[in-house]
């Protein structure tokens, strides 16, 4: 099994990866040109991992480290530019997309705090940031209805539902790569789950007041 050492970036680079298609599927429904295509991909993929590091106080933001990666999103951009039009639909791919991004978000962004030795709390916090916040820049910028805000949808439920796991599986000696991979299937199995087959939480409804 690989060492986080070696885990958490490869998490990372895919986090960024899928998460940039997604970005480059809301700019084709928005019919954006090239530039607004690598722009949104830019911003959804770097997104949550960046204030994740402005948070944590990281030596150097991940993608600052990895310019690379700004390359690997400019390479989407331009393949979702010019395939997106072969899509039956974008907006279906691109939900199944960005579930299969949070899932190894979440578990990148915990991986990453668990290296700088913060409270589990913090840990917790920072898979949800490095999970959601991307998509919810991506989606208000798109003039979209972020898929985090979808009424009674588990989105932040399942990137905390993977954030808790993996900390409490490290709280049990389980090995960190292998708890890092089952935050991620918790993640993806809560989201495809409410996406495939409707698995709610109840929202809150307005009652009239009593006298």
């Amino acid at each position: 099994m690989l060492h986080p050492q070696l885990l958490i970036p490869l998490l990372d680079y895919a986090s960024v990866l899928v998460f940039a298609l997604t970005g480059a599927l809301v700019a084709s429904r928005a019919q954006l040109d090239l530039v607004g295509f690598i722009f949104f991909a830019t911003l959804t993929g770097i997104g949550g991992g960046t204030l994740r590091d402005l948070v944590l106080n990281r030596s150097a933001v991940f993608w600052v480290a990895r310019p690379e990666l700004l390359l690997l999103i400019s390479a989407a951009a331009v393949l979702v530019f010019f395939t997106a039009h072969l899509l039956e639909s974008r907006y279906r791919l691109l939900l199944w997309l960005d579930a299969l991004a949070l899932a190894v978000a979440v578990p990148a962004g915990v991986g990453v705090a668990l290296q700088a030795h913060v409270s589990p709390v913090v840990v917790v916090a920072m898979g949800v940031i490095t999970g959601t916040f991307g998509g919810l820049m991506r989606d208000v910028v798109g003039n979209e209805l972020p898929l985090v805000l979808k009424q009674g949808e588990l989105y932040i439920t399942a990137a905390f539902g993977g954030s808790v796991t993996v900390v409490s599986l490290i709280e049990i000696d389980c090995p960190r790569p292998l708890a890092l991979i089952m935050g991620a299937g918790v993640v993806f199995l809560l989201r495809a789950g409410s996406m495939a087959l409707g698995w709610r939480l109840p929202v809150y409804k307005a009652r009239p007041p009593r006298n």
